[in-house]
């Protein structure tokens, strides 16, 4: 930094920029800080903004000034209402703090002002490459058309993603007393309402609906003629007023720069160029499903002016920003992606029951949760639960009468299967076999996951024939050795456990004839290889083998091959076969366009990629007994340009379904070596839920998958009919067990474990209530806070 107090130029003045410049201005009063806005001062494009507690409580501590200010302007509120197919569902114990952006404005301004901000508005900033050369910072606020950020891109690298649905942002005066979520069925298509009050005078009113509901309903007739700057599509707005005028009650739309738009996410590799920075939208944008984007700039000032403060050196500074604030976001943005494409796919919800509807949308982020809504309104989650249990058996999946547990314990089934839960142990290669025989770490490694409580206990992947194993080190079902270990196995789990044990068969294809993964993943054998064969001569990288393509011959071989196995199983007494479709191994790699380039009757189309796998499991099928069940694992997507997407999945889904798949195990990727996925917590489990909502078919949900919360969540809201869990085993073999233990539920533990069924005693953590307080609290309840302008809030318990 220079050696005498900084001079700062921010390119915007909206309440990222303007807070930004109070705060800084505050640290270091001999800071020179000019603000530059395009637009007149009080000029706003929107109504209301939202703020958490989280949020409200940095600005308290960082300018107590501004917090005052803000919260004597707040419309405070706890209920979400969710309006659907004529019934209000609401969830209580939410906050809401919100205000009028205009007001926000000029508090901010007034507050800069006082602290001698110099401010422009109706003026454009100089380029922010002349403003870097007279200043020593340039923060770049100037929101998600950023002019810095383009003429910086190379720097930046920034990636705008823009969505299927489109949205217009609207105001009403008809005060809304809760955050409400209006769902409208249309002969078009479906349309949603997300409104909230911001002051005595009205609300924000965002309506938005799929790309195509838009035009279906002609909107983009209207959209689509020419409008001054600022001026908005009023036609379009009198169209939403008669779609929605049932819910505005004879109130008015309110319009300010409204236009149809379609979200844009941006996101940049880098937000610091030399001494320019970005801030807010200009850095990142999050969808406004899931909050304000004036939160997250205002998060960005406070930071931001922080380790300025806090780091003498200027790009000491920004790169502490960057590393303070980018993961959050990060964290922000998959949150908002996943609420984003929830709302893209909203029409594969509204045949759920209201209950379940209600839910699912609550917890639709993954933010809020199962165990979070628990807290917040317990009595919404008793009822949920008990109607999912009810449902459960009305749909014929679980045995009368309801039982009363959280979802995760429902009893769950497929075919002539009874799952006494809906945990799976996932499969996981081990690679400690000996010759494709199975072990006593076998034993071991299944008996003690079977032992754990799951309700079904799923083998790693085994292999067909010797050379379409893997690793020399993986299991296989082609002799009567492993026949005899696997039976070994089965008994066991059968005898001491009441978990159902199911085999999962593949050929690992071109990706076989490798070490172990600790050995290095993928990595080709020294010595001792085998020669690989794949729909087509492609190496799955440049350091493996080149497979050869197969012949009609062969794949009659490796079909047969798969029947002999699936036999094998049969007389080893394996509850469920599961095919392995998925991962890049060998069927997978007829499924996938980039894996698979024949030009004959297995090629081309996705339908002719399908009819090899299709006929390998309608040959498995045939000697796989009626009575038990026969899943398969597909992926999902590729990750990768080109390839299977989640369009093609739901066709895939529904092809094994024809044929008599009684659930699909959604996994995804791992199919070319080049992919770019989407890693994240329970980053799968859409792919499952949009296959079980749009097509009706079972669903295991898999992938990163890790806390009873998640199981719970899942299951409750519909994603998935069953959760499968891997590396939460091997933390954790009884998993299962406490799982039940944590949240008081009475579920069949063995005997020599029985005394252990209850979570050990520990040490005090916290110190006793005073007994007068436990008297005047009485039991817990939902506190349902309502917003009533110009009088207290009505507060209801239940």
């Amino acid at each position: 930094m220079s050696a005498g107090p900084l001079r700062i130029a921010v390119i915007g003045g909206g309440p990222g920029g303007l807070y930004f410049a109070a705060l800084a201005k505050q640290l270091d009063p001999g800071r020179s800080i000019t603000v530059w806005e395009r637009n007149a001062a009080d000029d706003t494009f929107g109504f209301g903004v939202v703020f958490s507690d989280e949020t409200l409580g940095g600005i308290e501590h960082a300018d107590p000034v501004v917090h005052a200010a803000m919260a004597g302007e707040f419309a405070r509120w706890d209920d979400i209402d969710i309006i659907h197919r004529g019934r209000v569902i609401t969830s209580g114990g939410h906050r809401f703090a919100a205000m009028g952006r205009r007001r926000l404005l000029q508090i901010l301004q007034e507050r800069c002002a006082s602290l001698g901000v110099t401010m422009h508005f109706q003026a454009v900033a100089p380029p922010a490459a002349d403003l870097a050369r007279s200043h020593d910072l340039v923060v770049a606020a100037d929101g998600v058309n950023s002019q810095t950020r383009a003429a910086f891109s190379t720097a930046f690298g920034p990636s705008l993603d823009t969505r299927h649905c489109r949205f217009m942002w609207l105001g009403t005066d008809r005060v809304f007393d809760a955050f409400t979520f209006c769902i409208r069925e249309t002969p078009h298509g479906v349309m949603q309402v997300h409104a909230y009050p911001y002051d005595a005078t009205g609300s924000t009113f965002i309506v938005e609906m799929h790309d195509s509901v838009w035009r279906s309903a002609g909107f983009d007739v209207p959209a689509a003629a020419a409008m001054a700057v600022g001026e908005s599509d009023l036609a379009g707005v009198d169209m939403v007023r008669d779609v929605f005028s049932d819910l505005l009650q004879g109130h008015t739309l309110l319009a300010n720069n409204s236009r149809w738009i379609a979200f844009t996410t941006v996101r940049n590799r880098a937000w610091r160029h030399g001494n320019i920075i970005l801030l807010g939208d200009a850095a990142h944008t999050a969808h406004f499903s899931i909050g304000s984007g004036t939160k997250l700039a205002m998060e960005d000032s406070l930071a931001l002016a922080a380790c300025l403060d806090e780091h003498r050196d200027l790009p000491a500074a920004l790169a502490a920003y960057e590393v303070e604030r980018m993961p959050v976001v990060a964290s922000t943005q998959r949150a908002a992606q996943a609420s984003l494409e929830w709302f893209e796919n909203l029409g594969q919800y509204t045949e759920q029951e209201p209950l379940q509807f209600a839910f699912n949308i609550l917890t639709r982020s993954r933010r809020v949760t199962y165990d979070n809504l628990r807290v917040r309104d317990p009595e919404f989650v008793e009822q949920v639960d008990g109607w999912f249990a009810e449902h459960e058996v009305r749909r014929g999946v679980a045995p009368p009468p309801p039982r009363p547990a959280p979802p995760m314990f429902q009893p769950f089934r497929l075919r002539g299967l009874e799952l006494q839960n809906r945990v799976i142990v996932s499969p996981m290669d081990m690679y400690w076999a000996t010759d494709g025989i199975p072990n006593d770490f076998h034993l071991v490694h299944l008996g003690s996951k079977a032992l754990g409580g799951a309700a079904l206990v799923m083998t790693e992947m085994v292999c067909v024939t010797a050379d379409g194993r893997i690793s020399p080190h993986c299991t296989g079902m082609y002799t009567t050795e492993h026949e005899t270990a696997w039976r070994r196995i089965v008994d066991f789990v059968h005898g001491n456990t009441p978990a159902a044990i199911g085999l999962q068969l593949g050929h690992s294809g071109r990706k076989g004839s490798t070490k172990r993964m600790w050995e290095g993943m993928d990595e080709p054998l020294a010595a001792g290889s085998w020669q690989l064969v794949a729909p087509s001569a492609l190496a799955y990288s440049p350091r493996n083998q080149v497979p050869l393509a197969l012949r009609r011959q062969d794949m009659d071989a490796i079909r047969e091959a798969f029947v002999a196995a699936a036999e094998a199983g049969a007389r080893a007494g394996f509850d469920l076969m599961e095919l392995h479709c998925a991962h890049g191994y060998l069927l997978s790699s007829f499924i996938s366009p980039l894996t698979n380039k024949r030009d004959d009757e297995y090629g081309g189309d996705l339908e002719g990629r399908m009819r090899y796998p299709l006929e390998v499991f309608d040959a498995v099928r045939a000697v796989w007994p009626v009575e038990r069940p026969m899943t398969v694992r597909i992926s999902a997507t590729d990750w990768h340009a080109g390839g299977i997407d989640a369009d093609d999945a739901v066709r895939i889904a529904q092809a094994f379904a024809a044929h008599g798949a009684d659930a699909i195990d959604v996994s995804s990727g791992q199919v070319v070596s080049g992919e770019s996925p989407a890693f994240g917590r329970s980053y799968q489990t859409p792919f499952a839920d949009r296959i079980r909502n749009e097509t009706g078919i079972a669903t295991i949900a898999v992938g990163v998958i890790s806390s009873s919360d998640d199981v719970n969540s899942i299951i409750l809201a519909g994603r998935a009919d069953l959760c499968a869990l891997g590396r939460a085993h091997l933390y954790d073999p009884q998993w299962t067990l406490h799982a039940a233990a944590e949240q008081g539920v009475a579920i069949e533990w063995p005997a020599p474990f029985r005394a252990g069924s209850r979570r050990p005693q520990t040490g005090r953590t916290d110190g006793p209530k005073p007994r007068l307080d436990l008297v005047r609290q009485g039991p817990a309840v939902t506190r349902h806070e309502r917003y009533r302008p110009g009088r207290a809030l009505l507060v209801t318990e239940d």
